[in-house]
């Protein structure tokens, strides 16, 4: 089969719909279950790229949390510590090394992920299946499924979950094109290989990388490559934990993944954990309460009593001093931009989110002035010389 009609495209009222292979040649994929659309083959061959680099790149399982042709959350196999078990709602199952990549994929930014499309760079097994299944999601796309693993996927939503298998083999032609308005553009692929060479040219004070923060620097401009620009992203233990897509400017960039990034750390306070929530709870709702209960909101909420729809007792605030007091233990964040910095405000602000490394390609006419903001707070800065725009 070389072509797949859809339903309809972006939105119900553009059709035809249709993806489709030229000069007649095989679909690289196969649907096993529900009917995929526009946007979730956008999702799936896009995260499907992703998973497929990180895999190379660290010689782990990875998974990836895709909403909108951008991740929400990527990340490796890497066991979870016993909070982050708890803040994913994994806690009372085991976790294969594959389930630990999607857990810390869909874990990082549970809102954005809501409803996400996953990817998952090798064949999905059975603990994998059924913590997907316990999750609102569109679909997923691997290389292939466990049998005991696709009979628990295919029973997600009535029936109707959209499950891909894709062929590992497939290779795209090196020249890709895209209409637009009527009009064809035409570039090359970007098979630009992410690999440890780009985090050779150390620029700061601090001239040295250990090995954790080369890998996640290196999953951080692999989960940029994907991303829709401009583009940050903060990377800590093999997993995103924030990442901030399709801003007009850097700095709004970096904000938006540094908040999402204070959030994640946010919901390891003590406080959050021992929130007195109601039996019967769903997830959804637990996620959004625990986003109100760590913002400035939370007075105002409070005072409305919303908290009784959700709490057994009225939980005391997390006052912004505990917030700073908390975020200040936060270390060991490796940060990449798909661009270069145009100003040290976008250090500034990634050191206050506990920022230990960046890499970045350089070439700003204010390179001084970022890296003198680097030197400042001691944090090791890469020059990789490669721009990673993704639209």
């Amino acid at each position: 089969m070389n072509e797949l009609s859809l339903k309809y495209g972006c939105n119900p009222n553009q059709v035809p719909s249709r993806v489709f292979m030229k000069e007649r040649k095989e679909l690289p994929f196969t649907v096993l279950c529900g009917k995929p659309g526009y946007i979730n083959f956008l999702d799936a061959f896009n995260s499907w790229q992703l998973v497929q680099e990180l895999k190379k790149a660290t010689g782990l399982p990875a998974a990836a949390s895709f909403k909108h042709v951008s991740p929400a959350g990527a990340a490796i196999g890497l066991p979870l510590s016993d909070t982050l078990k708890r803040i994913y709602f994994t806690d009372d199952v085991e976790l294969s090394p594959l389930a630990c990549a999607y857990a810390r994929a869909r874990g990082a930014d549970r809102m954005s992920s809501f409803g996400d499309f996953i990817a998952l760079s090798d064949v999905c097994d059975l603990p994998t299946a059924q913590l997907i299944a316990k999750e609102v999601s569109d679909g997923v796309i691997a290389p292939g499924y466990e049998p005991e693993a696709l009979e628990v996927l295919k029973g997600k939503r009535k029936g109707s979950y959209n499950i891909i298998q894709m062929d590992p083999a497939y290779r795209p032609e090196p020249i890709e094109h895209k209409d637009v308005f009527g009009v064809t553009f035409e570039q090359g692929r970007n098979e630009l290989e992410i690999n440890e060479g780009l985090l050779e040219r150390i620029v700061t004070e601090k001239d040295s990388l250990s090995a954790e923060e080369k890998r996640d620097l290196l999953i951080s401009l692999i989960t940029l490559k994907y991303t829709q620009s401009n583009s940050v992203c903060y990377v800590k233990d093999g997993q995103a934990i924030g990442i901030g897509a399709g801003q007009q400017s850097r700095i709004h960039c970096t904000r938006l993944a540094g908040n999402k990034a204070d959030i994640w750390w946010l919901r390891q306070h003590e406080k959050v954990l021992g929130l007195p929530f109601k039996a019967g709870v769903r997830r959804a709702d637990r996620d959004n309460t625990i986003d109100v209960y760590i913002s400035d909101d939370y007075t105002d909420v409070l005072a409305d009593g919303v908290w009784e729809q959700f709490f057994e007792t009225r939980p005391e605030p997390l006052t912004r001093e505990e917030k700073r007091a908390w975020l200040d233990q936060l270390t060991g964040v490796a940060l990449g931009s798909d661009a270069f910095f145009p100003f040290g405000d976008n250090i500034e602000r990634a050191h206050r989110s506990g920022v230990c490394c960046i890499a970045q390609p350089g070439g700003s006419i204010r390179d001084d002035n970022v890296i003198e903001a680097c030197n400042k707070y001691d944090i090791a800065m890469a020059f990789t010389g490669i721009r990673l725009f993704h639209h």
